[in-house]
């Protein structure tokens, strides 16, 4: 069945009041439930609600008066009835899908709107690959908001992108119909130092009436985050800590608290509101990054909102924080969010407001779920050439490209190590003694070698360093054209003739995420689309994925979700040590530094 054609409240509230007037039968009467009414955070017993242009015309006691001979009539059976869940903040290409394959995944679990910043494929595309994805996530039958990128590149200075963005491009895209705001501002050194192009980005965004979304990721609570707040961003993700939650609602911001595929920040925070008794209401739930593994196996934002609660969250406060705390804080307040005359008659229906099974989902008053099953297609949007070939290295590379040189002269080394967090986007600045053989230093132990290779203008640099936490044992090396934020190909193994190979590899299938060990590919994800999404099914990407998971605990890591925190190693804007073209990152100092600490050995 087709998505309705939605008309604005102010275009069909006629009808709406024809209908709750009883002048009218409704499209469609769910009755026989319970109601929990966000509003009020309230549960109401045996209420039952009308829908009329795909809007709640009337919602009480009882509707039979907008009952007619047309009317489709839906028995709850005693099931509560809770509006559409919201997305806060997300990245679509996350889920390693475009956006119609993203919603087909998430709407049987109870996803209705999605609040997504792509600037994963700005980095990759520039402005018209946010136009794609724009123009993509119109066409389904869900709520799906764009949030304009801010930050491409996400730092300056030190990563080199696809394309940038900047504040034309900004203003431009403030006047699309599906843009909601600015996506998360993550320069945050820009807004702190009064960069001009930061801040004229976020002032066309204000000048637009639209949100500004937040990414601080310093744990400095100081001037520097008074500072940051003044510039105007309105949300932040990025806490970690009760104390991150606290500080941001109290400067006005709200706190998105996610739980990802890797992030697991809610129970941590969700004791600001449960222990310290703050106000709900500036809080709000949200996913960040999910790959595809986990929306197929294991949910969206009823995930979220079952975690919450089962970290000691009341269900109605967690319900709260994935529905009217989320449409209230874009400014939707009146247009979704909640079971209330003239919003979209988005609803799910489930037995449990604990466990939330999805028993069937409507949107827009159509019914698009049922027993986990989508009801309704989710149109694909014709992508061009240009979006499937972007991996452009240059030549083929050698195990000579990943080769890491020791100063002359010295047997051993104090070499900087980006040390993976488990569960967390923050790195560890590490340092460890290497052995240096025939004047290079290869992987040693749990430290294995990392490698950014160019892959936007063929320029065929490779910069070389060191990761640990992965674990790896053997001839081992993963690479991926997911690298948050500039997307070039990150190669973490622990042999130079692996890497090269896992390049190569992806270079050959126009992008995606392979892994190999003594010289034969164990998995490989083809993500074609600017090397960052496919548009085949989810649960077929997702069980390629899940095989990649597989492959990658045959050879020795352990770590949760590690190939999120592969595709991390070069995000320049989170601390404490990332990798870019420029070389490795000191995000605590947003500058470049030495693979070879000063040591005693001759290091540099």
């Amino acid at each position: 069945m087709a998505h309705v054609s939605l008309l604005s409240w102010a275009d069909c509230a006629p009808r709406l009041v024809a209908v709750a007037a009883g002048r009218t039968s409704a499209d469609l009467v769910i009755r026989g439930g319970t109601l929990v009414n966000v509003q009020s955070r309230e549960v109401l017993l045996g209420w039952q609600v009308a829908v009329a242009e795909g809007r709640f015309a009337y919602v009480g006691p009882d509707a039979s008066h907008c009952i007619g001979p047309g009317t489709e009539l839906v028995e709850a059976g005693g099931r509560y009835l809770i509006p559409g869940l919201c997305d806060g903040h997300m990245h679509i290409e996350s889920g390693m899908l475009t956006p119609a394959e993203f919603a087909a995944a998430v709407i049987p679990h109870g996803t209705t709107t999605i609040f997504h910043d792509p600037h994963e494929i700005a980095n990759v595309l520039g402005l018209p690959g946010v136009r794609m994805m724009h123009d993509e996530a119109a066409l389904q039958p869900i709520n799906i908001f764009t949030q304009m990128p801010s930050c491409a590149p996400s730092a300056p200075g030190l990563e080199t992108t696809g394309y940038e963005i900047g504040p034309d491009d900004v203003a431009e895209a403030m006047r699309w119909p599906g843009i909601i705001g600015l996506g998360e501002m993550m320069n945050y050194p820009g807004v702190i130092n009064g960069s001009q192009q930061m801040l004229e980005e976020i002032a066309a965004t204000m000048r637009a009436g639209k949100t500004v979304g937040g990414h601080y990721a310093s744990p400095d609570r100081g001037i520097p985050f008074h500072a940051y707040v003044a510039g105007g961003p309105s949300d932040d993700h990025e806490g970690t800590r009760e104390q991150d939650a606290i500080d941001r609602v109290r400067q006005g911001m709200r706190s998105m608290l996610r739980l990802g595929s890797a992030w697991y920040d809610i129970e941590s925070q969700i004791t600001a509101i449960t222990e310290k008794g703050l106000d709900p209401r500036n809080f709000i739930l949200c996913t960040d990054d999910s790959h595809s593994g986990t929306l197929v196996h294991d949910g969206h934002m009823n995930r979220a909102v079952r975690h919450a609660i089962a970290c000691g969250c009341d269900p109605l406060i967690a319900i709260q924080m994935a529905t009217i705390n989320t449409a209230t804080h874009f400014g939707l307040e009146r247009e979704l969010g909640s079971i209330a005359p003239g919003r979209r008659a988005d609803v799910i229906l489930t037995s449990d407001l604990r466990e939330l099974p999805i028993d069937a989902v409507f949107a827009r008053g159509v019914k698009v779920a049922e027993g986990g099953r989508l009801t309704v297609t989710c149109p694909h949007y014709a992508w061009p050439p240009s979006a499937r070939a972007t991996v452009n290295m240059g030549a083929s590379k050698t195990a000579a490209d990943f080769a890491i040189a020791a100063p002359k002269g010295v047997d051993k080394v104090t070499a900087r190590v980006i040390g993976v967090v488990e569960n967390q986007a923050p790195t560890k600045a590490l340092t460890a003694e290497m052995q240096v053989t025939g004047g290079l230093v290869e992987a040693q132990g749990d430290v294995a070698q990392i490698a950014l290779v160019e892959r936007h203008r063929a320029t065929g640099q490779v910069v070389n360093a060191f990761v640990s936490g992965f674990g790896y044992k053997g001839r081992v090396a993963m690479a991926s054209t997911v690298a948050h934020d500039s997307h070039h190909m990150i190669v973490v193994g622990t042999c130079r003739e692996q890497m090269a190979l896992a390049a190569n590899r992806l270079a050959e299938v126009g992008g995606g995420v392979t892994l190999w060990r003594d010289g034969q590919e164990l998995a490989l994800v083809e993500l074609p689309i600017a090397g960052l999404m496919s548009d085949h099914p989810a649960r077929e990407v997702a069980d390629k994925a899940q095989a990649l998971v597989a492959a990658m605990a045959e050879c020795g890591c352990t770590l949760n979700n590690a190939y999120m925190q592969h595709s991390l190693l070069a995000l320049v804007v989170i601390p404490e040590l990332r990798i870019s073209d420029k070389g490795l990152i000191d995000v605590t100092r947003f500058a470049v530094t030495e693979v070879f600490a000063s040591d005693g050995h001759g290091a540099a």
